[in-house]
């Protein structure tokens, strides 16, 4: 178990080495950290960062309110971003090496064009640091289980500390003001799912009598919405705490006549159904499997039904070099995992199975503030965790994840759109 020890910067973690090895370890690399370094100067400069020393000196001014980067230990962070970029970033926030005191605002403005932070005609050193993917993360049938074990397979304690009664962990949709603002209340969290997921239902045309597959069962919201519309629900699960969970959430609201979950890959379903639905779930399958995934929605999609898909989006060139690329929230987080792009999706559809994409509804700024009333949830409920077994580094990990995502989506980075595919792409 990691405890913390207190220093002139506060509560630091000590790391157990045997659970976070590459935390532990502190490389050496000077003439990287002196690049980094100069790095660090450059995106203080072109972001107006606050860049806080020990001791809270500052190396240059900054505007009133800038976003706060708090070097608890500069030599150690430099190391580490010189020697890994930005995994070693997201480690040396584990470890404790730095922090913020609004880090959602500073993740925000690093994450605002990114690509300028580097200077031109250097972009060729990204290779130094930047490694492939592990072939071990790979989806495969045999990967794939493993790479859900990691991250579903927590415990369904440490979810419930944060998600709302419904056990969702997907975008909600709120209501908006008139500008279009997502008006977004923990209170109103629970009625923002049920708007997404009645959303999505309704986009499939799931009614009394239809024949439903959902492929990435999560807690069993969904099912339990569509079982209660008088559909009949296969749900499909790699996550052993969820088909538990889910499993005894149907029992227990009387719809195991309607809703049954299955432990099983999607490249396994059997049978035909007037509707497929899945909430993020293809982020997981990983592009070399995306022509598998989309054969596989056609083969199971009875004449004449629909397929409506719940997806993270990124920008095309984006997603083409994050998918040659090892990032932190992959080793942490969610191994094996690629953010499809619209175009992608659209594409790889076309060319692998005779699904077109109908309808693409985007709502990205309600993802921003599912996340924000996340990460507030368990920032404020944090101190729990120990009681579940996970230590401060994992707290840290997990700050750092839904700070991360927030970001993205309030940068536009990232989007969430929900998809309607039939095989004419009509839309009535």
């Amino acid at each position: 178990m990691t405890t913390t020890v207190s220093t002139g910067a506060g509560p630091l973690p000590v790391v157990d080495p045997a659970r976070w090895p590459d935390v532990a370890r502190v490389p050496r690399a000077p003439l990287r950290a002196a690049a980094a370094g100069r790095l660090l100067r450059r995106a203080a400069d072109l972001r107006d960062l606050r860049v806080e020393l020990p001791g809270g000196r500052t190396p240059r001014s900054a505007p009133p309110g800038a976003p706060v980067l708090r070097l608890h230990r500069p030599g150690d962070f430099l190391h580490r971003v010189g020697e890994g970029g930005l995994i070693g970033f997201g480690e040396s926030y584990q470890a404790g090496d730095w922090d913020s005191p609004d880090l959602v605002a500073l993740l925000t403005a690093l994450a605002a064009a990114p690509e300028t932070l580097v200077p031109r005609g250097t972009h060729w050193l990204r290779r130094l640091y930047v490694r492939r993917p592990p072939a071990a993360e790979l989806p495969t049938v045999t990967n794939a289980r493993r790479n859900v074990h990691r991250h579903y397979d927590l415990s369904n304690d440490l979810f419930a500390l944060f998600l709302d009664p419904t056990m969702t962990y997907s975008s909600a949709l709120f209501p908006t003001a008139s500008d279009g603002t997502p008006q977004a209340a923990w209170d109103a969290l629970p009625a923002a799912q049920h708007r997404k997921i009645d959303r999505l239902l309704d986009l499939a045309r799931v009614g009394p009598g239809t024949r439903l597959l959902e492929i990435g069962t999560g807690w069993g919201e969904l099912a339990l919405r569509a079982a209660a519309r008088g559909a009949r629900v296969v749900s499909l699960t790699l996550s052993e705490e969820q088909l538990v969970l889910a499993r005894r959430r149907i029992a227990e609201a009387g719809k195991g006549g309607r809703a049954e979950v299955r432990l099983c890959d999607y490249r396994a379903a059997e049978g035909r159904y007037d509707a497929v639905v899945s909430v993020e779930m293809i982020e997981a399958v990983g592009r070399p499997f995306w022509p598998e995934y989309f054969a596989t929605l056609d083969r199971v999609l009875a004449p004449g039904g629909r397929v409506a898909l719940q997806t993270i989006t990124m920008p095309h060139a984006r997603m083409l070099a994050a998918s040659r690329t090892h990032t932190w929230i992959l080793k942490y987080v969610f191994p094996g995992g690629l953010i499809p792009s619209l175009e992608a999706v659209t594409g790889t559809a076309a060319r692998h199975s005779r699904l077109r994409v109908a309808r693409a509804d985007a709502f990205g700024p309600h993802y921003a503030e599912t996340l924000r009333l996340w990460r507030e949830r368990f920032a404020a409920r944090s101190a729990q965790l120990a009681e579940l077994g996970f230590d401060e580094v994992f707290r840290r990990t997990w700050e750092l994840y839904l700070a991360h995502s927030e970001a993205g989506f309030r940068t536009g980075y990232l989007d969430v759109r929900q998809l309607l595919l039939t095989r004419d792409g009509a839309t009535p």
